[in-house]
């Protein structure tokens, strides 16, 4: 008794135009969070990040 197995190789191709709308996608929501961070008026969301840039060696003041 043989057992053939078969496998199916699917490849996935990314355009270039879907790779820059995930690039660009990615930045704007990286920028709404770090300006939302950056100006809130929640005191521990302000902490948090201003905390989180002092231990990464960011200047920020």
């Amino acid at each position: 008794m043989s057992i053939i197995s078969s496998t199916s190789h699917t490849s996935t191709t990314t355009s270039l135009s879907q790779r820059l709308t995930a690039a660009i996608g990615a930045s704007i929501l990286g920028a709404c969070l770090v300006y939302f961070a950056g100006f809130s008026h929640i005191e521990a969301v302000h902490n948090a990040a201003h905390d989180t840039r002092h231990s990464a060696a960011f200047p920020c003041h």
